[in-house]
Parts: structure tokens; C-alpha cells; sequence
């Protein structure tokens, strides 16, 4: 038995000296911290290496569209014009304005506009799918209306424009490729 006044008890794991002193834990105890340590590491790099192999996959995909709907074919999209305008925050938008001519039979409830800017040497830099909003004079200024408000008849034309709060930095400031990708008629 231990003599020392107010010596500490021992610790689980440990074994006494016959000097009366503690020895290192036993190596089974050891063993088991050691693991579940490894355990623990193990995991958290599997999760930091999930989680930066998903934010690179989902950052360097281009975005993808479905396919034109067959009625597509029947908008035709002229006389596009590219300008930019600061709003009193201080942002910078992107306009692209045109004219949009129904050639079909059907009355145009809704568009969506397949967009793809591009840099210096052609590669894809940004793909936007934006909805067609034509353009009504109301007061002094033209205001962009979706089509579900103000339809666009089988012959008609109207001016539309396409809104870009921000287009990569990367793009080459040249008109970008522009398709209808989706339309809803009645």
C-alpha cells in the first residue's frame, strides 16, 4: 500500500510501481485512443475531400439546357443591340434588346432565352437561360413585361430585352450566341 500522505489515487489504465510511483498506461488503453483518433482524422478528410471534389464539379460545369421546344422555331429574334446602365446602388446590368416576330399559329404565353457568352478564343465563360420580356411604353420609359401579361399574337413582333445583373469577367464583350430554348403557347 502507498504511505504518501495526500498522494493523488490512481488513474484507471494505470498500474502501480512496486516503488510506489505510476507507470504509463497500460498499451491496450493507448491503443484504443490512438485508433479512435484515427478514426476521427479519417473522417473529417474524407468529408473535406467530398466536399471540395463537389464544389469543383459544380463550379467548372457550364450550365446545360434541355433542348429547343418545337415551337421555338417560330420566334424569330432580330435587330439585337447591347448596351449598359448603373442603377442608383451603384450595379452594373447588362442589356440586350431586340425584336422578337411570332411566325407560327400560336399565341406566345411564354419564352425562355438560351444565352452563351464567350471569351477572347471562343471557349463557353457564362450560359444564362433568362425569360423574354417585351417592351411596353408606360409613362416616359419602356418597362419589360413577360409574355404571360402581355402575349405576343401569331404575326406580331414586338421589342424584348434580356436583363444580366453580371457576366464573367472573362468575356470578350462581343454579342453573345442566343437561341429560344423554351415556349409556351394556347
Amino acid at each position: 500500500m502507498n504511505s504518501r500522505a495526500g498522494a493523488a489515487p490512481p488513474r484507471l489504465g494505470s498500474t502501480i510501481c512496486a516503488m510506489g510511483g505510476l507507470m504509463n498506461p497500460s498499451p491496450a488503453l493507448g491503443d484504443e485512443r490512438d485508433s479512435r483518433w484515427r478514426f476521427i482524422l479519417l473522417g473529417v478528410a474524407m468529408v473535406i475531400v467530398v466536399v471540395a471534389a463537389t464544389v469543383f464539379s459544380v463550379r467548372n460545369k457550364p450550365k446545360t439546357s434541355a433542348l429547343p421546344s418545337s415551337y421555338s422555331a417560330n420566334l424569330q429574334l432580330s435587330g439585337l443591340k447591347m448596351s449598359t446602365a448603373e442603377n442608383f446602388a451603384g450595379s452594373l446590368f447588362t442589356y440586350l434588346d431586340g425584336t422578337v416576330t411570332n411566325t407560327g399559329n400560336r399565341t406566345v404565353t411564354h419564352a425562355t432565352v438560351h444565352v452563351i457568352f464567350k471569351d477572347a478564343v471562343g471557349q463557353t465563360v457564362q450560359v444564362e437561360d433568362v425569360p423574354l420580356h417585351v417592351l411596353r411604353t408606360v409613362g416616359p420609359y419602356p418597362a419589360a413585361f413577360d409574355l404571360n401579361t402581355s402575349p405576343l399574337a401569331p404575326g406580331q413582333s414586338q421589342p424584348f430585352r434580356l436583363t444580366f445583373e453580371h457576366i464573367s469577367d472573362q468575356w470578350a464583350y462581343q454579342y453573345p450566341e442566343v437561341q429560344v430554348a423554351e415556349v409556351a403557347t394556347q
